[in-house]
């Protein structure tokens, strides 16, 4: 006999309890991380290990693990560096794919990840697809606005999004990622343009924008959300100090956090999300200020 689902019952979508930023400019090329409990608590730094540098990309791999990949050395590279699932970081592993910085990476497939987009020396859309064992592959031809400077999240249980960036001019486009690891064609922008935000997962299968620059020449706070489909919301108006250059990760299962970036100097603080993707306010910074980091979660 078939298994009886009630109606009511909720999907299973594959989540993580805690999370890691690490890499960054602090006015110099570093390789600290700052590991984040389950109640999203950012912790002091922790020692770097793998080549310092900045803007790279991290993901999520193997339903508990993570990578950081890609970013500049004092050249672009693309060594990795594998994240175990007590928040360990390897040395590095030598870089497979097109050198490159300013890109970003998500998770798709449940257990897979995707590194896509990135500037090296110039505008990039090719993408490089990570196994469930944290193996990078070789390019794959890109689809989409070539640009750097973008945003990427996990949403829908098990598929991905990049979003917004630099290339010909600022982008809000997005383009969609399959649970196959497949890249779309962009999706017409939504909200305001802008570059050097960052997303991440909450309330299980939705994704949030958030912070950057536009082209204007300002800072902003505002937020964009992502829903089960994949479909973009209209700005939200922002929460906490705008600044661009942030990451963020899920923590606790269903909840997200911004942290770092730069409104004119480097900062430490981090702006939780709840479950239901709300924003909150400024929380005082831990670790090393910094700017252009990445962040995955992890367990």
């Amino acid at each position: 006999m078939f298994p009886i689902i009630p109606a009511n019952s909720a999907e299973s979508f594959p989540t993580n309890d805690e999370g890691i930023f690490g890499f960054g400019n602090t006015g110099s090329r570093t390789a600290i991380t700052n590991l984040v409990s389950n109640a999203g608590v950012v912790s002091s730094d922790v020692a770097g290990v793998g080549t310092a540098r900045y803007a790279p990309g991290a993901c999520e791999y193997g339903g508990d693990k993570g990578i950081f990949g890609f970013g500049n050395d004092g050249s672009r590279t693309a060594v990795t560096n594998l994240v175990s699932n007590a928040g360990v970081v390897s040395t590095d592993v030598a870089g497979v794919g097109t050198v490159r910085q300013d890109l970003q990476a998500c998770t798709y497939g449940g257990d897979k990840g995707i590194f896509g987009f990135g500037y090296g020396p110039s505008a990039h859309s090719i993408t490089n697809l990570v196994s469930n064992a944290g193996v990078v592959a070789t390019d794959t031809a890109g689809v989409g606005s070539a640009r750097y400077y973008v945003a990427a999240t996990e949403y829908g249980g098990d598929k991905g999004i990049f979003g917004y960036g630099e290339g010909a001019s600022y982008f809000a486009v997005t383009n969609l990622v399959s649970n196959a690891g497949v890249v779309s064609t962009d999706v017409a922008g939504v909200g305001t343009a802008r570059v050097t935000l960052a997303a991440c997962k909450y309330g299980g299968n939705k994704g949030i924008f958030g912070y950057g620059y536009i082209e204007s020449g300002s800072v902003v706070s505002m937020t964009n959300l992502i829903s089960n489909v994949g479909v973009v919301s209209s700005d939200v108006a922002g929460v906490g100090t705008a600044r661009r250059l942030c990451q963020a990760c899920e923590y606790d299962g269903d909840k997200g956090i911004f942290a770092y970036g730069s409104p004119a100097a480097r900062v430490s603080m981090s702006n939780l999300v709840s479950n239901a993707g709300v924003v909150s306010t400024d929380v005082a910074g831990v670790g090393t200020a910094r700017s252009s980091a990445a962040a995955c979660s992890f367990n």
